[in-house]
């Protein structure tokens, strides 16, 4: 391990760091939420460093931005603006003490799990940077869908998702790089704006009186970029 690894690993092990706890690939598996095809919403930690990278056009693209990753369902996932899902272990934590049963990192399909990271509270259009060169943007909340409510085998789960409001982030890929376990994550700036992912998310599922606000705001998903009375027509992480 290089000097520039211990160093990640040394952060890894301090209270109160923001890091990143596992990295997490796409399991391939029948899905039969749909009936047919395959799902990629199951997801592992992997042990070894990942190249991220800008995925292109959503139908057109790498799909993913994690090299390695797979996406089945790319009419609704993937794609620049949703290159990366994130989701935070203390909402985990938060969920496990709800429903009763333990929860693993990777369980709700995103790529990568924090700690330390308010990622609900990151306002759209902020920068990250994870380690030394990857630098990723948040775009907008994680849509539940019937997969993800198969995959959870919670009764209208799509619905007590919705309502928690800690749906985690998508984001887009600024500065390509590598991420591993460990690695730190801080917040190089922050619009002005203050719209939070979970203020966004509000607006577009619960709150519709809210989306007049979110039109002009810089970083929103392009998919979000024109809010109207029916949402956004996004889906989960699958």
């Amino acid at each position: 391990m290089g000097i520039a690894r211990r160093a990640v690993a040394r952060a890894a092990r301090l209270p109160g760091v923001s890091r990143i706890v596992s990295v997490n690939l796409a399991v391939p598996e029948p899905n039969p939420a749909k009936g047919v095809g395959v799902t990629g919403i199951s997801k592992r930690p992997v042990d070894h460093l990942v190249h991220v990278r800008a995925p292109g056009p959503k139908t057109t693209g790498l799909h993913s931005g994690l090299v390695g990753d797979q996406i089945f369902d790319i009419e609704h996932h993937g794609g620049d603006d949703q290159a990366v899902y994130a989701y935070a272990r203390e909402d985990y934590d938060w969920w496990q003490a709800r429903l009763s049963r333990r929860l693993a990192s990777g369980l709700f399909g995103e790529n990568l799990t924090t700690e330390g990271v308010d990622v609900n509270g990151a306002v759209i259009g902020e920068r990250w940077r994870i380690g030394p060169r990857l630098v990723l943007q948040p775009t907008f909340g994680r849509i539940p869908c019937v997969t993800f409510q198969h995959k959870m085998g919670e009764p209208r789960w799509v619905k007590t998702f919705t309502r928690a409001n800690r749906p985690g982030a998508y984001l887009r890929v600024l500065e390509p790089g590598e991420v591993w376990a460990g690695d730190p994550v801080s917040v190089e700036d922050r619009p002005a704006h203050g719209v939070t992912i979970a203020q966004a998310f509000r607006a577009y599922l619960t709150e519709p009186q809210l989306l007049p606000e979110l039109v002009e705001i810089d970083g929103l998903a392009t998919t979000c970029a024109r809010p109207s009375p029916n949402g956004f027509t996004g889906g989960g992480s699958s």
